[in-house]
């Protein structure tokens, strides 16, 4: 309640000097009201975007997984832009970003990757990027410089502590080993060290193969098969409760929650709260802030009403 109360005393302050200002004008006097006037608003503005973060796992920390589309090597190197784009979102904000898996293609881009950001508040920000993204621009793959549209999906899971409890039968998971891909060095290369877990009862699919060790590789693959298991519940719980029909289109393939155009022009529209942004380079190296907080101002305020 401080900061509400903070600004209210202050609003009521700045009321009583404008009035006064009103009956007898001031030049300084009132170059500094209109001063604390824009702080004020600043300060309404700043709290306000704090009650966005209120969900219940907005303070978690986040799982991000992307995939691309239909369209090959074209929707798969806009799902590599897109992982390069959260890693470097991730890095203004100074939060710690881990590579969980990742799946290159064979030609360019990848055919899967899942990051964990961690930070204070990562999941509550994050959320907002969960759906289709759509690419726009003149294809580097196409020898005539034609233009093509690629999609990726985004996905964003919050990161359980262990004071969450998700029950998990053993006996319903298939769990395959496999040789790692990529970068690593021969220990990598050389052994079985990748794991891939399977939900049977719901067909969840995890893997990791980022560590040496088998083990350690399960156990995250154990803690992301975890926060994809409590996020499937609680969009269960959700739905049931209708909590969520206004923003069922926004998750579905094929309907983008936001565009990126490279040509004939540029320009970032998101579609679900219609800010748009020109400088499309800057957006996919990372400056989201505009999108994401008008995502939560927007469907945070209808959550909590």
């Amino acid at each position: 309640m401080e900061p509400w109360s903070d600004l209210s005393a202050r609003a009521a302050t700045l009321e009583e000097l404008g009035e006064l200002l009103a009956e007898d004008p001031d030049a300084e006097l009132a170059a500094e009201w209109e001063s604390e006037i824009s702080a004020l608003h600043a300060g309404v503005s700043r709290l306000e975007f704090r009650t966005m973060l209120g969900g219940e796992d907005d303070h978690r920390e986040a799982m991000l997984t992307v995939h691309p589309g239909a369209g090959g090597r074209e929707s798969q190197d806009w799902a590599e832009m897109l992982q390069r784009m959260y890693m470097r979102w991730a890095e203004r904000r100074s939060y710690e970003i881990r590579i969980l898996d990742i799946q290159h293609a064979d030609e360019a881009g990848i055919k899967s990757a899942t990051l964990e950001i961690r930070g204070d508040y990562a999941y509550g920000y994050l959320r907002a990027e969960t759906g289709v993204h759509r690419l726009v621009r003149i294809s580097p793959f196409d020898s005539q410089s034609r233009r093509h549209t690629s999609f990726a999906s985004v996905f964003v899971y919050p990161v359980l502590d262990d004071q969450v409890e998700i029950e998990i039968d053993e006996s319903e998971l298939r769990v395959d080993t496999f040789r790692a891909s990529g970068a690593g060095g021969q220990h990598v290369n050389k052994t079985d060290s990748a794991i891939r877990i399977t939900h049977l009862p719901t067909g969840v699919v995890v893997s990791c193969q980022q560590e040496r060790s088998q083990h350690k590789n399960r156990s995250t693959a154990m803690k992301m098969l975890r926060a994809a298991l409590y996020q499937r519940a609680k969009e269960e719980k959700e739905r049931e409760r209708q909590e969520l029909e206004s923003s069922k289109a926004d998750i579905a393939w094929g309907n983008q929650i936001r565009s990126y155009v490279f040509a004939p022009y540029t320009m970032v529209n998101d579609h679900r709260t219609g800010v748009k942004k020109g400088d499309a380079s800057a957006v996919v190296d990372g400056a989201l802030d505009p999108f994401i907080e008008a995502y939560l101002k927007k469907f945070g305020a209808a959550r909590s009403a």
